[in-house]
């Protein structure tokens, strides 16, 4: 039998089970994917804190194995992305300690101006390179540390999302190199954690756990894991790029004559950037608000982390709610068809937990004298056309860093399969935009698996991809 590689892909609104096999097509290979198992990803607010039904995630995880192991796929090995910052304790029996708590969980709000009255701006993003947001780990155990939360106090390991998944399924503590970079607390330049930091902050640093490169071969599921998902207990588990946009990266074809591109892996969020040997820890990549993530093969991520399709997916909601749901393809023409109203500053923090997102959006334009959306074309068009000016900025902001101009664009993920906002970031940005695949992350989870049990010695000998 072919053998079967399993993508645990985990966005912050759903998730799937994804498998992969190659099979050997004129000189190189074709990836064939299928969708074994999708499922929703609802946090909820339990008492004063928004956070992830991670038991649930769990389970729809073991259910998308116990699928795959029904249909007689012959799976060898499995690997997990999920969204970046967001973390579970280990307490020393072993157990999770609490619920993770949701990035969009509001007492984070204010920790970044309190760590730079702390902490010199400048001297820190010269070792971290990240960009400043609200919802890195670092400000969300900025907040429990002062809130006195006695969950840090029975805290034996930090794993974040991927690493929690994956100590379940294996019983081995990680920190995964990608998903660790995205905590504003490890070195850019030597990749480990910055332990003076951690004990500034009062945090220890054993809590932390040595930093996983992806590519490592974590360990087998364990017997009671195998026992529930009828896999064999021989499947092992994959370190990937565990951060989604990493593995989304790596999937990223060079179907355009430059080396001189960007990538732009559009979902929930917009991460826009380029891919680099080492970090860029300037002063001028500071006040740009780049971040240096970490990518596959060690290399590092110098993007934005933009609002993405996060304020349409709102709107939808909002409209199915009232009974209205025509689907992606009819909005989309409907925002075709519409008139340009207004712009508006996607990373607005209005927009980030709004109650109503087209109210918000309204009352925005009103502010900012601009003329409001009436129709559900008109509000598509105008989040569509903001994003494409935002990623304006994101590319002239990156040029300023890089030797040479950008010359082109590829859009992966999800937000791929948007052609008004394809056409409209062609258009702002000037670049050649490429699109696709739309399953990048799955697919970059995939090929390092594949790599790692050495099928294929590099990507680049996946010469096609089919949806089964």
């Amino acid at each position: 039998m072919n053998p079967t590689y399993l993508a645990a892909d985990f966005g912050g609104g759903s998730g799937r089970v994804i498998a992969g096999s190659l099979r050997p097509e004129g000189k190189g290979y074709c990836l064939e994917l299928k969708e074994i198992h999708r499922f929703a990803n609802r946090p909820v607010q339990m008492g004063d804190y928004f956070v992830w039904d991670f038991p649930s995630l769990y389970a729809d995880m073991l259910e998308g194995f116990a699928k795959a192991a029904r249909q007689g796929l012959d799976v060898v090995s499995v690997g997990i992305d999920t969204w970046g910052v967001d973390f579970g304790l280990i307490d020393s029996t072993g157990q999770l300690a609490g619920m993770p708590v949701c990035y969009r969980d509001t007492h984070t709000d204010g920790m970044p101006e309190i760590f730079a009255r702390e902490e010199s701006p400048q001297a820190h993003y010269a070792e971290a390179g990240i960009q400043v947001l609200p919802i890195n780990t670092l400000y969300r155990l900025m907040a429990m540390k002062r809130a006195d939360d006695p969950r840090l106090d029975i805290a034996r390991r930090l794993l974040f999302t991927p690493d929690l998944l994956t100590y379940f399924l294996t019983g081995h503590e990680i920190n995964e190199y990608t998903i660790a970079s995205t905590s504003e607390m490890l070195d850019a330049r030597t990749r480990s954690w910055n332990e003076p930091l951690l004990r500034r902050m009062g945090l220890p640093p054993e809590m932390m756990c040595p930093i996983t490169m992806p590519g490592t071969v974590v360990g087998n599921i364990t017997p009671r894991v195998a026992e529930a998902t009828g896999l064999d207990s021989k499947v092992k588990v994959v370190a990937v790029g565990s951060h989604d946009t990493a593995s989304a990266a790596f999937a990223s074809p060079r179907n355009y004559a430059t080396d001189r591109a960007a990538f732009l892996s559009s979902g929930t969020w917009s991460l826009l950037g380029v891919e680099l040997d080492e970090p860029v820890l300037t002063e001028e990549a500071r006040r740009a608000g780049f971040s240096n993530e970490g990518g596959v093969g060690a290399k590092t991520l110098l993007l934005q982390n933009i609002t993405g399709l996060w304020i349409l997916q709102r709107l939808a909601a909002q409209w199915r709610e009232r009974g209205e749901d025509p689907g992606w393809p009819a909005l989309i023409d409907e925002a075709e068809a519409a008139a340009d109203t207004a712009v508006i500053d996607v990373d607005d923090q209005r927009f980030s937990r709004p109650d109503a997102m087209e109210q918000t959006i309204a009352a925005y334009c009103r502010e900012t004298s601009q003329p409001s959306p009436s129709t559900r074309g008109e509000y598509v068009r105008c989040v569509c056309r903001s994003l494409a000016e935002r990623y304006r900025k994101a590319v002239e902001q990156v040029n300023t860093l890089l030797p040479r101009p950008l010359e082109a664009l590829q859009i992966i993920g999800g937000g791929s399969n948007n052609r008004l906002l394809n056409a409209m970031t062609a258009e702002a940005t000037g670049l050649k935009v490429f699109a696709g695949p739309a399953e990048a992350t799955a697919i970059g989870n995939i090929l390092l698996q594949a790599i790692t049990a050495r099928q294929i010695s590099s990507k680049e000998q996946v010469t096609d991809i089919r949806q089964l």
